[in-house]
């Protein structure tokens, strides 16, 4: 479950680095399966039931089609919908070989709500597999709707120990810009070293819900990505540090 997320960060590196830029990439969160593997288990073996099954993050794509492997129903996903918040969810479903019927532009769970919502009855039963700690807009908005939602714990992130080393260099010498992927890696820079270690660096964020989630903790973006892309991500920096 950690491969993933390694990737998109080395590729977030590797464009920033062709722009001139001296990264210090810093892993901030570990992901572990869920403690209880049941429930998720329990989906796997009845997905057939399911109208929708919505994927939130590539890790939950990853931890879902495993389990469906497990439990030896891969083929019944094929008379399930499915749906994909932001490109890089999507990729991960298309790389399994599969369609997916709904991904919003702008990658936020109210943005592929209000896609869903129209072709959505009351009734209907949506899978959601998830981050155990993850954001709860989009499974609220469907519940709102009458819609009956599965939710199950797919992943955990947990923090992950930064080494003294990162610390004191960062101590030493503050970033001029700050990239957060998600509203979690916000939290666990904040618990693991402290605002004092971003200096005066100017804050750029995934989308609009890592954005909002930096406001709430004091660290308003001074850059936005148009769309959760690493590409989109490297704009964004560009922006920040020439101050637009």
């Amino acid at each position: 479950m950690v491969t993933r997320p390694r990737e998109r960060a080395e590729e977030l590196c590797f464009l920033l680095e062709d722009e001139g830029a001296e990264v210090f990439s810093l892993p901030l969160l570990e992901l572990r399966p869920p403690e209880d593997p049941r429930p998720l288990a329990s989906a796997a073996e009845h997905i057939q039931r399911y109208r929708w099954v919505v994927f939130a993050s590539p890790s939950a794509v990853d931890a879902l089609l495993d389990a469906l492997r497990e439990a030896g129903t891969s083929d019944r996903l094929s008379g399930v919908k499915l749906a994909a918040v932001g490109p890089r969810t999507a990729r991960a479903v298309k790389g399994y070989g599969l369609d997916v019927a709904a991904e919003p532009e702008e990658g936020t769970g109210q943005a592929l709500f209000e896609m869903l919502k129209d072709g959505l009855q009351s009734g209907d039963e949506v899978l959601l597999p998830a981050a155990e700690e993850g954001r709860r807009e989009l499974e609220d908005a469907l519940r709102e709707a009458g819609v009956l939602v599965t939710r199950v714990t797919a992943y955990r992130s947990l923090p992950a120990e930064l080494p003294l080393e990162a610390l004191e260099l960062l101590g030493a010498s503050p970033p001029d810009v700050a990239v957060f992927a998600s509203p979690r890696t916000a939290e666990a820079f904040l618990e693991a070293a402290g605002r004092e270690r971003l200096g005066s660096a100017r804050v750029v964020a995934i989308g609009p819900t890592t954005a909002s989630a930096l406001e709430q903790l004091g660290l308003p973006a001074s850059a936005i990505a148009e769309r959760p892309t690493p590409e989109s991500l490297v704009d964004a920096t560009v922006r920040a540090v020439r101050g637009s």
